[in-house]
């Protein structure tokens, strides 16, 4: 059967999986007793090995298989949790996930893992704690422990989700004799099955049907809300079927009398093997079953189809401003009456097309605790990452951008903010660091702050070094602010790192996350103590599509400023103009603030302007702000961002342009370079 279609889901579940492995290795990292998590491992890992199997990847198996061994040989207590097997645990990841990307690349997912394989294969054989007698007893017990809290667990599932308005069916599927591959028609089933509800149960189990050990029938339990028609015309299908039936299941038929007997007899066992008690509490079994509710449906789309769809609704925006200009030119209630409705739905819609490629940033922060954790055993290091707000949602194009800057923050934090154990509690500090990194939503942007505990930025240190290599002089280091002087760092080939480090320098390419997150409309400003640390504050907008502007006429052409940039607007009389550095200023509310003249930016043709007064927008980026000199304010108004194309890229101070209601196109300002 050609499998290529099935690809492109097979990867992304693999990356999924293999993030769930990560993610509760270092889990149990911190509580290497609870079996709960090594479950929840197992799981991912015999997904991601049925999976691999069913497309042919044997490779990715066999290594998967491996890594499954040693997982169970904690589950049944023959192997302990130490750092020692974390760490190989961890390389295996490591493989099965460049296996995944090869795959992905286009690549046979073919890799030397020999010397993992050995490594695992080692753990599995050399740490025995118990004799043979008493692993075949843990082993025994487990199994049929597991059996039985999984049952239990089943009822309580099955009865929540009737109180919910579900209904529980047990499906009959039988195969054709002539089937070829089993184990890819029973995936198909249950492929089918997962898009209508959520599957329970299975009999034979989902290991056996794997490795098709089974003859032509198998029977899933499923919750859902479809009816049984529907699930069964759905399932005949799938090819290779040769019958599908349906019965419903009622609440209670999954109690044995078995679980009463023996379930006591299983727990003592375990807690006489093992010295401890039983992780699996009734309280946490009813935690578990809150957290195990059916899940919604979900639908994966190819991102490119999205930004067509974006595309094309950005060229309903721009038709959208020619008609309310033309209803405005007619004057006829009906057509203003139509108009004002298209303006409404494509509102809405715009809303739904803008939320459709939100992303949570949990995308990029998930591999960041991973990171951090090899980054503190290379640098032999102590330290916590805390996670705050990764349900913040961005949309995809800036996600795909900003997972680089943030990589260089974080390095750079762990190698030069954060001292060794030894510095650390010299100076009266816990010896663990903490970096904390930060999203939340705040008006129409997204603010991502990166916090440690270190040791700061030394600003007389920051000062000399900028003065040494000539990015500002002595006179100008007097007047700077704290803020001013630590965005220094971000200056091209900056650095105070006394020697060269292949983690990072402070400084080292933090010029390219500045100029990264700027391409993106955003801005970085840095706060530091020292002695005490630092904090990135980067603010991105939330899409880079639509924006919201300050329409402005400078002499005979339009120009649109962004509102996010834009403090305020005012008129100020020429009298009132200063001239300090050769440079025309104003002062502003106790501020001097020095006056840019569009025209003259642009090299706008204009004639001498009699006028006594000027109109401006006063603009900021960080703590700098200035005021842009134009003729008259048209409006705010929403347009679409396109771009210059290639032959345009470099024009100064302009991020692209828009076409307007009336046909004509309006340069949007980019206000940061404008201030730089």
């Amino acid at each position: 059967m050609e499998m290529s279609q099935y690809l492109e889901i097979f990867i992304e579940e693999s990356k999924e999986n293999l993030q769930a492995c990560n993610e509760q290795l270092l889990a149990l990292e911190k509580h290497p007793n609870d079996l709960s998590i090594v479950n929840e491992i197992f799981r991912a890992a015999h997904t991601l090995k049925g999976m691999a199997a069913t497309m042919g990847y044997d490779d990715l198996a066999n290594l998967t298989h491996k890594m499954e061994n040693v997982l169970d040989g904690i589950r049944n207590g023959v192997l302990a949790v130490t750092p020692g097997l974390l760490d190989v645990v961890f390389q295996a990841v490591d493989d099965l996930e460049a296996m995944v990307f090869s795959i992905a690349d286009g690549g046979d997912g073919k890799r030397d893992v020999s010397n993992v394989v050995r490594l695992l294969q080692e753990i599995e054989s050399g740490e025995t704690p118990v004799t043979a007698a008493k692993q075949e007893v843990a082993a025994t017990a487990t199994a049929l422990a597991a059996r039985l809290t999984y049952e239990a667990y089943e009822q309580t599932v099955i009865e929540e989700a009737i109180e919910q308005g579900f209904k529980c069916y047990e499906i009959s599927v039988s195969l054709r004799e002539d089937c070829l591959l089993k184990a890819a028609r029973v995936y198909m089933v249950f492929e089918v099955l997962e898009k209508d509800g959520e599957v329970i149960k299975s009999d034979p189990p989902v290991d056996q049907l794997e490795e098709e050990r089974f003859d032509r029938d198998f029977t899933v339990s499923i919750l859902t809300m479809e009816t049984p028609e529907s699930i069964v015309g759905k399932v005949e299908k799938v090819s290779e079927i040769e019958r599908v039936s349906i019965s419903p299941i009622e609440s209670g038929s999954f109690r044995s009398a078995e679980e009463n007997i023996v379930k006591p007899v299983t727990e003592k066992i375990q807690q006489d093997l093992s010295g401890e008690p039983d992780p699996h509490s009734k309280e946490e079994s009813a935690e578990n079953v809150k957290k195990a509710a059916p899940s919604s449906k979900t639908i994966r789309v190819n991102i490119d189809r999205l930004d067509i769809l974006m595309n094309l609704f950005e060229e309903l925006v721009i038709d959208r401003g020619r008609l309310e200009e033309i209803s405005k030119q007619f004057d006829n209630p009906e057509l203003n009456e139509t108009v004002e409705r298209m303006t409404r739905i494509s509102g809405d819609l715009q809303s739904i097309i803008l939320n459709m490629r939100m992303v949570p940033v949990e995308t990029v922060f998930n591999r960041f605790p991973r990171m951090v954790r090899q980054l503190a055993k290379d640098l032999d290091k102590q330290i916590e990452l805390d996670i705050e707000g990764a349900e913040t949602e961005l949309d995809r194009t800036v996600i795909d951008e900003i997972g680089d800057p943030l990589v260089h923050l974080i390095r750079n934090a762990i190698d030069h903010g954060i001292e060794t154990p030894e510095v650390r509690t010299k100076h009266g500090k816990e010896p663990f660091g903490t970096v904390k990194l930060k999203a939340y939503h705040s008006g129409n942007h997204v603010f991502i702050e990166l916090e440690d505990d270190g040791a700061g930025i030394n600003k007389e240190r920051v000062l000399q070094k900028a003065i040494d290599k000539g990015i500002v002089s002595s006179d100008q280091a007097l007047t700077l602010s704290d803020r001013q002087v630590y965005e220094l760092i971000l200056s091209s080939g900056f650095s105070t790192a006394e020697k060269l480090s292949d983690i990072s320098g402070r400084g080292v390419g933090l010029d390219v996350v500045r100029s990264t997150i700027e391409s993106l409309g955003g801005s970085i400003t840095i706060d530091s103590t020292d002695g005490e640390g630092s904090k990135f504050s980067i603010q991105l907008p939330l899409t880079l599509s639509i924006i919201a502007v300050m329409l402005v006429d400078v002499k005979s052409e339009k120009y649109a400023i962004p509102l996010s940039s834009i403090i305020e607007t005012a008129i100020i009389k020429k009298e009132d103009v200063l001239h300090a550095h050769n440079q025309k200023v104003i002062d502003f509310r106790g501020k001097v603030v020095p006056l840019l003249f569009l025209e003259e930016v642009f090299e706008v043709p204009s004639e001498e302007d009699e006028a006594d007064q000027y109109s401006i927008v006063l603009v900021r980026k960080g703590e700098k702000t200035a005021a842009l000199v134009v003729d008259s304010f048209i409006g705010q108004q929403e347009v679409v961002l396109k771009s210059l194309g290639h032959y345009l890229n470099d024009i100064f101070a302009i991020s692209g342009a828009t076409i307007l209601g009336d046909g004509q196109v309006a340069l949007i300002i980019d206000c940061n370079a404008l201030i730089n």
